[in-house]
């Protein structure tokens, strides 16, 4: 095999093992897609991860995954690509909610701190070169955003005090999150099945006054979001 052959073959096996880190599956097809190389290569590749002393696991009908609790020590990032983080930071300091701010800000110190240094000065230069033109006045006008992810990908059920458009009137619901849009008005909306409509409705992040998690679980909804949107646009046009 040439020089330029195991140099090739070192980084793919690199990607994979990436992809395993960063998500629950893979799957064979997509990753010989990805890569375009063959189904047996990709197995081929798989099986010399395991002999290096990676476990991973086999998920029958979906793919490959590694054994769960097992971390991968820090990876390098190139300088492209420690700027697209920082960008992004940029980008998600100008939404509204507070808990997503804090919390990106937490991931993005925990990336920089495995940069090399000349890469953290450029990083800070690019941050101190960048503006983002929206919500100049950073606004701040929720702080649930995090928790209600975790209640969506947990399928728990929030109770909440929803105050109506132009109106001192709130009401109390219990919702299902569903679903996490971020509209062209800048606001962070809430597709949720509202159990007191009995039916899916949209709430305003920065309208809900107060928000708690009943610790209770629901039955994850079957349709798709893609199938959500659908219906939506056949009641709009």
């Amino acid at each position: 095999m040439a020089y330029s052959d195991n140099v090739s073959r070192l980084a793919r096996l690199t990607s994979i093992l990436l992809k395993l880190q960063s998500k629950s599956f893979v799957s064979v097809n997509d990753l010989a897609e990805q890569f375009e190389v063959s189904k047996r290569t990709i197995y081929r590749d798989l099986d010399s991860l395991e002999q290096s002393g990676i476990p991973i696991i086999s998920i029958t009908g979906k793919g490959y995954s590694l054994m769960e609790g097992y971390n991968i020590p820090p990876v390098m990032f190139t300088e492209s690509e420690a700027n697209a983080i920082i960008f992004g930071q940029k980008l998600i300091a100008k939404t509204k909610d507070e808990s997503l701010i804090s919390e990106f800000n937490k991931a993005t110190d925990k990336i920089k701190s495995v940069l090399l240094n000349v890469q953290k000065e450029k990083t800070e230069f690019l941050a101190n070169r960048t503006i983002i033109g929206k919500n100049l006045q950073d606004e701040r006008t929720s702080n649930y955003l995090s928790e209600i992810q975790k209640a969506l990908t947990n399928f728990e059920v929030l109770k909440i005090e929803y105050k109506k458009k132009d109106t001192e009137i709130t009401t109390s619901r219990e919702i299902e999150p569903f679903a996490i849009y971020h509209n062209p008005s800048e606001n962070w909306i809430l597709i949720a099945w509202c159990r007191l409509r009995e039916d899916y409705r949209n709430f305003r992040i920065d309208r809900i006054q107060k928000l708690s998690n009943k610790w209770q679980k629901f039955t994850p909804h079957k349709m798709l979001l893609e199938e959500y949107i659908e219906t939506q646009k056949k009641k709009i046009f």
